[in-house]
């Protein structure tokens, strides 16, 4: 499954979506990336079963606690938990969804699939929610140079 440009920025082009995996603790990467996020001007929904606030944030406890109109999804979980949370998103009716790259399963991308859910996989959303900084431009940097950046496909 090739992701494209197209699809990346079609994922964050709202700057608003839920983030399952967040965790409470800052320096863990789902802490790390929930606040990268949220200083970029993003508006996130952190959902945690385990806590009511994420650095300021009201945490929700499941997918379906979500308000209606959030449409997008950040998987940061670990890999016994994506199929899950795969699953939920479904049965909450997404309309995209990314894995967060070593986040994904087999499993998870074809419940996404099955459900016909665009999903993006095997990236870094740090790559690409803008502006792209630090350690990531620099990986980004080179992603480009050696031929692993999606492209953006032109339509006629």
């Amino acid at each position: 499954m090739n992701v494209t440009l197209n699809q990346i920025n079609s994922f964050l082009v709202t700057r608003r979506m839920a983030i399952a995996g967040v965790s409470r603790n800052p320096k863990k990467f789902g802490g790390y990336v929930f606040n990268e996020l949220k200083q970029k001007g993003f508006l996130l929904y952190p959902v945690n079963p385990n806590a009511d606030e994420i650095q300021g944030a009201k945490c929700y406890k499941t997918l379906a606690e979500l308000p209606e109109d959030v449409d997008r999804l950040l998987i940061l979980t670990p890999k016994h938990e994506t199929a899950t949370v795969a699953y939920e998103a479904v049965k909450r009716g997404f309309s995209m969804v990314w894995i967060q790259q070593a986040s994904e399963t087999l499993e998870a991308l074809k419940i996404l699939q099955d459900a016909q859910i665009p999903v993006i996989s095997k990236k870094c959303i740090m790559m690409f929610a803008g502006p792209v900084e630090g350690a990531h431009a620099f990986h980004r940097f080179f992603t480009k140079l050696f031929g692993g950046y999606p492209k953006l496909v032109v339509q006629n």
